[in-house]
Protein backbone atom coordinates (compact mmCIF):
# COMPACT_ATOMS: atom_id res chain seq x y z
CA UNK A 1 0.00 0.00 0.00
CA UNK A 2 1.51 3.05 -0.99
CA UNK A 3 -0.14 5.49 1.94
CA UNK A 4 -2.55 5.32 4.52
CA UNK A 5 -5.94 6.13 2.22
CA UNK A 6 -5.40 3.98 0.06
CA UNK A 7 -4.84 1.01 2.56
CA UNK A 8 -8.04 2.35 4.29
CA UNK A 9 -10.32 2.43 0.94
CA UNK A 10 -9.03 -1.23 -0.07
CA UNK A 11 -9.91 -2.75 3.86
CA UNK A 12 -13.41 -1.21 2.82
CA UNK A 13 -13.87 -3.01 -0.78
CA UNK A 14 -13.87 -6.29 1.30
CA UNK A 15 -15.71 -5.72 3.54
CA UNK A 16 -18.73 -6.62 2.56
CA UNK A 17 -17.13 -10.28 1.64
CA UNK A 18 -15.83 -10.58 5.53
CA UNK A 19 -19.52 -9.85 6.44
CA UNK A 20 -21.35 -12.40 3.49
CA UNK A 21 -18.81 -14.83 4.52
CA UNK A 22 -18.65 -14.47 8.29
CA UNK A 23 -19.86 -17.90 9.79
CA UNK A 24 -19.96 -19.81 6.44
CA UNK A 25 -18.33 -23.37 5.53
CA UNK A 26 -15.99 -23.61 3.13
CA UNK A 27 -14.06 -27.06 2.34
CA UNK A 28 -10.73 -25.86 0.79
CA UNK A 29 -8.89 -29.18 -1.03
CA UNK A 30 -5.34 -29.10 -1.61
CA UNK A 31 -3.01 -31.89 -3.55
CA UNK A 32 0.11 -32.59 -2.22
CA UNK A 33 2.39 -30.86 -5.35
CA UNK A 34 1.28 -27.84 -3.48
CA UNK A 35 3.28 -29.21 0.08
CA UNK A 36 6.29 -30.73 -2.42
CA UNK A 37 6.57 -27.17 -3.69
CA UNK A 38 7.10 -25.53 -0.19
CA UNK A 39 3.63 -23.51 -0.37
CA UNK A 40 2.55 -25.14 2.72
CA UNK A 41 3.52 -22.15 5.54
CA UNK A 42 1.68 -19.55 3.24
CA UNK A 43 -1.34 -21.39 2.63
CA UNK A 44 -1.86 -21.88 6.60
CA UNK A 45 -1.59 -18.12 6.80
CA UNK A 46 -3.85 -17.80 4.46
CA UNK A 47 -6.23 -20.05 5.63
CA UNK A 48 -5.51 -18.99 9.43
CA UNK A 49 -7.25 -15.72 8.57
CA UNK A 50 -9.91 -16.89 7.00
CA UNK A 51 -10.68 -18.35 10.42
CA UNK A 52 -9.80 -15.56 12.11
CA UNK A 53 -13.00 -13.85 9.97
CA UNK A 54 -15.12 -16.01 11.56
CA UNK A 55 -15.25 -18.45 8.55
CA UNK A 56 -15.38 -22.25 9.10
CA UNK A 57 -12.73 -24.11 7.52
CA UNK A 58 -12.48 -28.04 6.39
CA UNK A 59 -8.99 -28.91 4.77
CA UNK A 60 -8.62 -31.95 2.82
CA UNK A 61 -4.85 -32.85 1.49
CA UNK A 62 -4.13 -35.04 -1.60
CA UNK A 63 -0.97 -37.09 -1.33
CA UNK A 64 0.09 -38.43 -4.91
CA UNK A 65 3.44 -37.18 -5.01
CA UNK A 66 4.20 -38.30 -1.56
CA UNK A 67 3.13 -42.10 -2.12
CA UNK A 68 5.86 -41.86 -5.14
CA UNK A 69 8.36 -40.89 -2.97
CA UNK A 70 7.23 -44.02 -1.00
CA UNK A 71 7.05 -46.30 -3.97
CA UNK A 72 10.18 -45.57 -4.82
CA UNK A 73 12.22 -45.92 -1.90
CA UNK A 74 10.60 -49.36 -1.82
CA UNK A 75 11.63 -49.60 -5.37
CA UNK A 76 8.31 -50.47 -6.73
CA UNK A 77 6.55 -49.45 -9.85
CA UNK A 78 3.13 -47.26 -9.04
CA UNK A 79 0.33 -48.50 -11.45
CA UNK A 80 -2.86 -46.94 -12.67
CA UNK A 81 -6.18 -47.55 -14.52
CA UNK A 82 -7.91 -45.07 -16.47
CA UNK A 83 -5.88 -42.57 -13.78
CA UNK A 84 -7.09 -43.99 -10.70
CA UNK A 85 -4.03 -45.53 -8.77
CA UNK A 86 -4.58 -49.60 -8.19
CA UNK A 87 -3.85 -49.75 -4.42
CA UNK A 88 -2.05 -53.48 -3.67
CA UNK A 89 -1.21 -53.56 0.12
CA UNK A 90 2.24 -52.67 -0.12
CA UNK A 91 0.90 -49.41 -2.02
CA UNK A 92 -1.38 -49.12 1.07
CA UNK A 93 1.60 -49.02 3.59
CA UNK A 94 3.35 -46.38 0.99
CA UNK A 95 -0.31 -43.95 1.14
CA UNK A 96 -0.63 -44.24 5.17
CA UNK A 97 3.34 -43.18 5.48
CA UNK A 98 2.46 -40.51 3.12
CA UNK A 99 -0.55 -39.23 4.96
CA UNK A 100 0.71 -39.56 8.14
CA UNK A 101 3.37 -37.31 7.45
CA UNK A 102 1.31 -34.76 5.50
CA UNK A 103 -0.75 -34.66 8.91
CA UNK A 104 2.17 -34.11 11.21
CA UNK A 105 3.39 -31.02 8.44
CA UNK A 106 -0.16 -29.72 8.52
CA UNK A 107 -0.19 -29.41 12.08
CA UNK A 108 2.99 -27.56 12.54
CA UNK A 109 2.19 -25.12 9.98
CA UNK A 110 -0.70 -24.33 11.55
CA UNK A 111 1.43 -23.98 15.22
CA UNK A 112 3.05 -21.01 13.59
CA UNK A 113 3.24 -17.95 15.85
CA UNK A 114 6.00 -16.22 15.76
CA UNK A 115 5.83 -12.73 16.44
CA UNK A 116 5.66 -10.29 13.26
CA UNK A 117 4.41 -12.92 11.57
CA UNK A 118 1.14 -13.63 9.97
CA UNK A 119 0.48 -16.39 12.40
CA UNK A 120 1.02 -13.80 15.25
CA UNK A 121 -1.48 -14.42 18.40
CA UNK A 122 -3.34 -17.50 16.34
CA UNK A 123 -4.53 -19.93 18.03
CA UNK A 124 -5.90 -22.49 15.62
CA UNK A 125 -6.49 -26.08 16.61
CA UNK A 126 -6.66 -28.49 13.46
CA UNK A 127 -9.06 -31.59 14.48
CA UNK A 128 -8.70 -35.06 12.69
CA UNK A 129 -10.15 -38.31 12.96
CA UNK A 130 -12.17 -41.00 11.48
CA UNK A 131 -14.82 -38.82 9.72
CA UNK A 132 -14.57 -40.64 6.44
CA UNK A 133 -16.71 -43.85 5.80
CA UNK A 134 -15.07 -45.77 2.41
CA UNK A 135 -16.15 -48.39 0.39
CA UNK A 136 -14.25 -50.86 -2.56
CA UNK A 137 -14.37 -49.59 -6.20
CA UNK A 138 -13.61 -53.17 -6.82
CA UNK A 139 -13.47 -54.46 -10.40
CA UNK A 140 -13.71 -51.92 -13.25
CA UNK A 141 -12.99 -53.18 -17.02
CA UNK A 142 -12.04 -56.08 -15.42
CA UNK A 143 -8.60 -54.87 -13.29
CA UNK A 144 -9.30 -55.46 -9.25
CA UNK A 145 -8.56 -52.14 -7.99
CA UNK A 146 -8.03 -53.60 -4.37
CA UNK A 147 -7.69 -50.85 -1.81
CA UNK A 148 -8.53 -48.09 -3.75
CA UNK A 149 -11.96 -46.58 -2.52
CA UNK A 150 -14.72 -44.19 -2.65
CA UNK A 151 -15.90 -42.27 -0.32
CA UNK A 152 -19.39 -43.36 1.40
CA UNK A 153 -19.76 -41.27 4.39
CA UNK A 154 -18.86 -37.96 5.91
CA UNK A 155 -19.32 -37.93 9.55
CA UNK A 156 -21.02 -34.18 9.23
CA UNK A 157 -22.71 -34.38 12.52
CA UNK A 158 -19.35 -34.72 14.28
CA UNK A 159 -17.68 -32.49 12.35
CA UNK A 160 -20.02 -29.22 12.50
CA UNK A 161 -19.49 -29.06 16.60
CA UNK A 162 -16.12 -28.96 16.08
CA UNK A 163 -16.13 -25.88 13.34
CA UNK A 164 -18.72 -24.33 15.72
CA UNK A 165 -16.81 -24.49 18.44
CA UNK A 166 -13.74 -22.84 16.22
CA UNK A 167 -11.83 -26.05 15.51
CA UNK A 168 -10.40 -26.51 11.94
CA UNK A 169 -11.13 -30.13 10.63
CA UNK A 170 -8.85 -32.08 8.38
CA UNK A 171 -9.34 -34.63 6.25
CA UNK A 172 -6.92 -37.59 5.02
CA UNK A 173 -7.36 -39.22 1.32
CA UNK A 174 -7.88 -42.54 3.52
CA UNK A 175 -11.61 -44.04 4.39
CA UNK A 176 -12.31 -46.35 6.99
CA UNK A 177 -14.82 -49.28 6.48
CA UNK A 178 -17.24 -50.96 9.23
CA UNK A 179 -15.36 -54.06 8.62
CA UNK A 180 -12.17 -52.01 10.15
CA UNK A 181 -10.15 -51.97 6.31
CA UNK A 182 -8.54 -48.56 5.07
CA UNK A 183 -8.94 -47.58 1.28
CA UNK A 184 -7.07 -45.34 -0.46
CA UNK A 185 -9.25 -42.48 -1.98
CA UNK A 186 -9.08 -39.00 -4.33
CA UNK A 187 -8.47 -35.93 -2.51
CA UNK A 188 -11.23 -34.75 -4.82
CA UNK A 189 -14.00 -37.29 -3.59
CA UNK A 190 -13.26 -37.16 -0.43
CA UNK A 191 -13.84 -33.00 -0.56
CA UNK A 192 -16.79 -33.19 -2.82
CA UNK A 193 -18.52 -35.27 -0.41
CA UNK A 194 -17.76 -33.31 2.80
CA UNK A 195 -18.66 -30.13 0.97
CA UNK A 196 -22.25 -31.91 0.21
CA UNK A 197 -22.13 -33.62 3.29
CA UNK A 198 -21.54 -30.01 5.34
CA UNK A 199 -23.64 -28.21 3.02
CA UNK A 200 -20.93 -26.21 2.68
CA UNK A 201 -20.95 -22.70 1.06
CA UNK A 202 -18.12 -22.81 -1.23
CA UNK A 203 -16.08 -25.99 -1.93
CA UNK A 204 -12.38 -24.92 -3.12
CA UNK A 205 -9.74 -26.46 -5.15
CA UNK A 206 -6.02 -25.24 -4.75
CA UNK A 207 -4.88 -26.87 -8.01
CA UNK A 208 -1.73 -27.69 -9.30
CA UNK A 209 -3.36 -26.59 -13.12
CA UNK A 210 -2.70 -22.83 -14.50
CA UNK A 211 -6.42 -21.17 -14.73
CA UNK A 212 -9.06 -22.51 -17.24
CA UNK A 213 -9.45 -21.64 -21.03
CA UNK A 214 -11.07 -22.20 -23.90
CA UNK A 215 -10.22 -23.63 -27.50
CA UNK A 216 -9.61 -19.96 -28.75
CA UNK A 217 -7.38 -19.81 -25.34
CA UNK A 218 -10.04 -17.09 -23.60
CA UNK A 219 -9.58 -17.26 -19.74
CA UNK A 220 -12.93 -19.22 -18.18
CA UNK A 221 -13.45 -17.01 -15.11
CA UNK A 222 -17.41 -18.43 -13.77
CA UNK A 223 -19.19 -21.23 -15.36
CA UNK A 224 -22.41 -22.56 -14.91
CA UNK A 225 -23.23 -26.31 -14.09
CA UNK A 226 -24.76 -26.79 -17.33
CA UNK A 227 -22.07 -24.97 -19.11
CA UNK A 228 -19.61 -26.85 -17.26
CA UNK A 229 -20.84 -30.07 -18.32
CA UNK A 230 -21.03 -29.12 -21.99
CA UNK A 231 -17.21 -28.08 -21.47
CA UNK A 232 -16.33 -31.36 -20.21
CA UNK A 233 -18.22 -33.66 -23.04
CA UNK A 234 -16.72 -31.59 -25.41
CA UNK A 235 -13.51 -33.30 -24.34
CA UNK A 236 -11.00 -30.43 -24.96
CA UNK A 237 -9.86 -29.96 -21.48
CA UNK A 238 -6.62 -31.66 -20.37
CA UNK A 239 -7.48 -34.55 -17.65
CA UNK A 240 -5.99 -33.08 -14.64
CA UNK A 241 -8.35 -30.01 -15.24
CA UNK A 242 -11.55 -32.33 -16.38
CA UNK A 243 -11.01 -34.34 -13.01
CA UNK A 244 -11.43 -31.45 -11.08
CA UNK A 245 -14.43 -29.82 -12.89
CA UNK A 246 -16.11 -33.19 -12.85
CA UNK A 247 -15.96 -32.67 -9.07
CA UNK A 248 -17.05 -29.14 -9.12
CA UNK A 249 -20.05 -30.02 -11.29
CA UNK A 250 -20.94 -33.03 -8.71
CA UNK A 251 -20.57 -30.56 -5.98
CA UNK A 252 -22.59 -27.57 -7.38
CA UNK A 253 -25.46 -30.21 -8.85
CA UNK A 254 -25.61 -31.47 -5.10
CA UNK A 255 -26.23 -28.24 -3.30
CA UNK A 256 -22.58 -26.48 -2.98
CA UNK A 257 -23.71 -23.09 -3.91
CA UNK A 258 -20.19 -22.05 -5.47
CA UNK A 259 -17.18 -24.64 -6.03
CA UNK A 260 -13.94 -22.81 -7.48
CA UNK A 261 -10.41 -24.34 -9.12
CA UNK A 262 -7.98 -22.06 -8.16
CA UNK A 263 -4.03 -22.39 -9.10
CA UNK A 264 -1.88 -22.33 -6.07
CA UNK A 265 0.93 -21.02 -7.68
CA UNK A 266 -0.06 -17.60 -7.69
CA UNK A 267 1.08 -15.89 -4.14
CA UNK A 268 -2.39 -16.03 -2.00
CA UNK A 269 -4.44 -17.04 -4.79
CA UNK A 270 -7.24 -18.16 -1.73
CA UNK A 271 -7.85 -14.78 -0.52
CA UNK A 272 -7.57 -12.92 -3.81
CA UNK A 273 -10.63 -16.07 -5.14
CA UNK A 274 -12.28 -15.13 -2.36
CA UNK A 275 -12.75 -11.59 -1.57
CA UNK A 276 -11.91 -10.20 -5.00
CA UNK A 277 -14.45 -9.16 -8.13
CA UNK A 278 -12.84 -11.81 -10.66
CA UNK A 279 -11.12 -13.51 -8.60
CA UNK A 280 -8.09 -15.75 -9.61
CA UNK A 281 -9.67 -19.04 -10.81
CA UNK A 282 -12.19 -20.49 -11.95
CA UNK A 283 -15.78 -20.63 -10.46
CA UNK A 284 -18.67 -23.30 -10.81
CA UNK A 285 -22.38 -22.17 -9.48
CA UNK A 286 -25.63 -24.25 -10.06
CA UNK A 287 -26.87 -20.84 -12.36
CA UNK A 288 -25.60 -17.84 -12.87
CA UNK A 289 -24.39 -15.37 -10.38
CA UNK A 290 -24.44 -12.14 -12.10
CA UNK A 291 -27.97 -11.01 -12.39
CA UNK A 292 -29.04 -7.21 -13.76
CA UNK A 293 -32.31 -6.68 -11.94
CA UNK A 294 -34.50 -3.84 -10.86
CA UNK A 295 -33.73 -2.58 -7.19
CA UNK A 296 -35.94 -3.11 -4.41
CA UNK A 297 -35.63 -1.32 -1.38
CA UNK A 298 -32.82 -3.90 0.50
CA UNK A 299 -30.29 -2.62 -2.54
CA UNK A 300 -30.46 0.89 -1.01
CA UNK A 301 -27.67 0.24 1.09
CA UNK A 302 -25.36 -1.44 -1.29
CA UNK A 303 -26.44 1.90 -4.11
CA UNK A 304 -25.51 3.92 -1.67
CA UNK A 305 -21.82 2.27 -0.90
CA UNK A 306 -21.95 2.46 -4.67
CA UNK A 307 -22.69 6.52 -4.86
CA UNK A 308 -20.69 8.40 -1.94
CA UNK A 309 -17.54 8.36 -3.55
CA UNK A 310 -18.66 9.75 -6.01
CA UNK A 311 -20.66 12.42 -4.28
CA UNK A 312 -17.97 13.18 -1.78
CA UNK A 313 -16.16 14.37 -5.42
CA UNK A 314 -18.33 15.77 -6.60
CA UNK A 315 -19.47 13.50 -9.58
CA UNK A 316 -22.79 13.32 -8.10
CA UNK A 317 -25.52 15.34 -6.37
CA UNK A 318 -25.50 13.80 -3.31
CA UNK A 319 -28.59 12.03 -2.65
CA UNK A 320 -29.89 10.87 0.98
CA UNK A 321 -30.90 7.98 2.14
CA UNK A 322 -34.73 8.78 2.69
CA UNK A 323 -34.51 10.23 -1.14
CA UNK A 324 -32.99 6.79 -2.53
CA UNK A 325 -35.87 4.81 -0.34
CA UNK A 326 -38.62 6.67 -2.35
CA UNK A 327 -37.12 6.67 -5.37
CA UNK A 328 -35.86 2.93 -5.55
CA UNK A 329 -38.46 1.97 -8.03
CA UNK A 330 -36.13 4.01 -10.45
CA UNK A 331 -32.63 2.28 -9.84
CA UNK A 332 -31.80 -1.38 -11.49
CA UNK A 333 -28.59 -2.68 -10.44
CA UNK A 334 -26.00 -5.18 -11.24
CA UNK A 335 -25.44 -7.79 -8.39
CA UNK A 336 -22.50 -10.72 -8.37
CA UNK A 337 -22.87 -13.07 -5.54
CA UNK A 338 -24.70 -11.31 -3.24
CA UNK A 339 -22.92 -7.69 -3.51
CA UNK A 340 -23.65 -4.35 -5.56
CA UNK A 341 -21.27 -3.78 -7.84
CA UNK A 342 -23.28 -1.10 -10.47
CA UNK A 343 -26.44 0.64 -10.53
CA UNK A 344 -28.22 3.19 -13.12
CA UNK A 345 -31.97 5.08 -12.54
CA UNK A 346 -34.49 5.94 -14.79
CA UNK A 347 -36.92 9.09 -14.64
CA UNK A 348 -39.43 8.95 -16.97
CA UNK A 349 -41.06 12.59 -18.35
CA UNK A 350 -44.23 10.82 -20.18
CA UNK A 351 -45.56 14.23 -21.97
CA UNK A 352 -42.17 15.08 -23.87
CA UNK A 353 -41.58 10.88 -24.63
CA UNK A 354 -38.07 11.26 -23.12
CA UNK A 355 -36.72 9.88 -19.90
CA UNK A 356 -33.50 10.58 -17.96
CA UNK A 357 -30.88 8.32 -17.15
CA UNK A 358 -28.97 9.18 -13.94
CA UNK A 359 -26.71 8.00 -11.37
CA UNK A 360 -24.42 5.58 -13.63
CA UNK A 361 -22.00 3.91 -11.08
CA UNK A 362 -20.01 0.94 -11.42
CA UNK A 363 -17.61 -0.09 -8.70
CA UNK A 364 -13.71 0.42 -9.35
CA UNK A 365 -13.34 -3.18 -8.23
CA UNK A 366 -15.46 -4.55 -11.73
CA UNK A 367 -14.76 -1.80 -14.17
CA UNK A 368 -13.63 -2.75 -17.72
CA UNK A 369 -15.94 -5.86 -17.61
CA UNK A 370 -18.36 -4.08 -19.76
CA UNK A 371 -21.05 -3.50 -16.87
CA UNK A 372 -21.23 -0.16 -17.20
CA UNK A 373 -22.84 -0.84 -20.80
CA UNK A 374 -25.09 -3.63 -19.64
CA UNK A 375 -26.45 -1.03 -17.63
CA UNK A 376 -26.54 1.31 -20.19
CA UNK A 377 -28.47 -1.33 -22.67
CA UNK A 378 -30.43 -2.05 -19.60
CA UNK A 379 -31.40 1.21 -19.04
CA UNK A 380 -32.78 1.52 -22.86
CA UNK A 381 -34.72 -1.15 -22.98
CA UNK A 382 -36.82 -0.10 -20.08
CA UNK A 383 -37.43 3.36 -21.51
CA UNK A 384 -38.38 1.68 -24.67
CA UNK A 385 -40.80 -0.75 -22.55
CA UNK A 386 -42.31 2.40 -21.18
CA UNK A 387 -42.99 3.57 -24.78
CA UNK A 388 -39.96 6.48 -24.72
CA UNK A 389 -38.65 7.57 -27.81
CA UNK A 390 -35.48 9.46 -26.09
CA UNK A 391 -32.77 9.25 -23.56
CA UNK A 392 -30.89 11.75 -21.67
CA UNK A 393 -28.19 12.34 -19.63
CA UNK A 394 -26.69 15.15 -17.19
CA UNK A 395 -22.54 14.53 -16.72
CA UNK A 396 -19.85 16.80 -15.95
CA UNK A 397 -16.87 13.94 -15.76
CA UNK A 398 -18.32 11.50 -18.71
CA UNK A 399 -18.86 13.01 -21.86
CA UNK A 400 -16.60 11.10 -23.91
CA UNK A 401 -17.95 7.77 -22.92
CA UNK A 402 -21.63 8.89 -23.65
CA UNK A 403 -20.41 9.99 -27.11
CA UNK A 404 -18.96 6.92 -27.75
CA UNK A 405 -22.17 4.86 -27.33
CA UNK A 406 -24.55 6.96 -29.19
CA UNK A 407 -25.40 9.97 -27.59
CA UNK A 408 -25.24 13.78 -29.10
CA UNK A 409 -24.64 17.35 -27.40
CA UNK A 410 -27.43 19.19 -26.74
CA UNK A 411 -29.04 22.50 -24.43
CA UNK A 412 -30.91 22.55 -21.60
CA UNK A 413 -33.71 23.97 -24.03
CA UNK A 414 -34.18 20.28 -25.01
CA UNK A 415 -34.38 19.18 -21.76
CA UNK A 416 -38.67 18.45 -20.28
CA UNK A 417 -40.36 21.43 -18.94
CA UNK A 418 -39.88 20.10 -15.38
CA UNK A 419 -36.28 19.08 -15.92
CA UNK A 420 -35.33 22.36 -17.37
CA UNK A 421 -36.70 24.20 -14.02
CA UNK A 422 -34.56 21.88 -12.07
CA UNK A 423 -31.41 22.31 -14.10
CA UNK A 424 -28.13 23.41 -11.45
CA UNK A 425 -26.52 26.35 -13.19
CA UNK A 426 -23.93 26.30 -10.93
CA UNK A 427 -22.71 22.83 -11.85
CA UNK A 428 -22.95 22.97 -15.19
CA UNK A 429 -23.67 20.03 -16.39
CA UNK A 430 -23.28 19.14 -20.13
CA UNK A 431 -26.67 17.76 -21.60
CA UNK A 432 -26.58 14.11 -23.62
CA UNK A 433 -29.42 12.56 -25.62
CA UNK A 434 -29.44 9.42 -27.56
CA UNK A 435 -32.38 8.34 -29.77
CA UNK A 436 -34.37 5.15 -28.81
Amino acid sequence: MENSVQFVQWLRSVAPYIHAFRGQTFVIAFPGELVKAGALPVLAQDLSLLHALGIKVVIVHGSRPQVEEQLALRNMAPRFHNGLRVTDTAAMECAKEAAGELRLDIEAAFSQGLPNTPMAHSEIRVISGNFVTARPLGVIDGVDLELTGVTRKIAHEVIRPIVNAGGLVLLSPLGFSPTGEVFNLSMEDVATAAAIALRADKLIFLTETPLMSNAAGDEIRELTAAQAEALLKASELPPDVAFYLDHCVQASRRGVPRAHMVPYEIDGSPLLEIFTHDGVGTMVSYENLESLRQATIEDVGGILKLIEPHEADGTLVKRPRELIEREIDHFSVIEHDGVIFGCAALYPFPAENMAEMACLIVSPDAQTQGDGERLLKHMENRARAAGLRKLFVLTTRTAHWFLKRGFMPATVDTLPKDRQSMYNWQRKSLVFVKNL
